[in-house]
């Protein structure tokens, strides 16, 4: 068993070149001993836990779905959206929770004065692959590669 507490734990700043996403995360399941990326099967956590810090105007990401992983939030303060490219979008306070399961697109969005805290929840796959609903753009894991999606046929190429 181990315990850690959050003023212990380094936070990452993540910020896109012109700005428009922004983060601030401390990842609770790496320093409680988990591997990056990694499930049991190579000595990781079932899951990732991470505290998330989203400053006013920003998004954390581009509109993106999983194709197998399952992320579940839980808002602890300030106000925002989430936006999933289809639906109106949602609005989110404190003590809201929120499950987007594989497939289901998600964006949160700071459209408050204050910081959106809140945690994410995410279990572990061996593989999984984002897809970018503005770009058709697609980042492979445990590649590590996002890569233009271009429709081809299954033996285009190959022969």
């Amino acid at each position: 068993m181990r315990k850690i507490n959050i003023s212990e734990i380094a936070t990452e700043h993540r910020c896109s070149p012109k700005g428009r996403f922004e983060l601030h995360r401390q990842h609770i399941s790496l320093a409680l001993g988990g591997v990056k990326d990694v499930g049991c099967w190579g000595g990781g956590h079932p899951f990732d836990i991470e505290l998330a810090s989203l400053p006013p105007g920003k998004c954390n990401y581009p509109l993106h779905s999983h194709a197998a992983q399952t992320e579940h939030y839980i808002i602890l303060a300030g106000r925002g959206i989430l936006r999933d490219g289809v639906s109106p979008d949602l609005r989110l306070q404190a003590g809201d929770h929120l499950i987007c399961h594989p497939g289901d697109a998600h964006q949160l969005e700071n459209d408050g004065a204050e910081m959106l805290v809140y945690f994410v929840i995410s279990d572990h796959h061996r593989a999984d692959i984002g897809t970018y609903q503005r770009t058709g753009k697609r980042y492979l894991k445990p590649e590590y590669r996002t890569v233009s999606a271009i429709d081809a046929g299954y033996y285009e190429g190959e022969e």
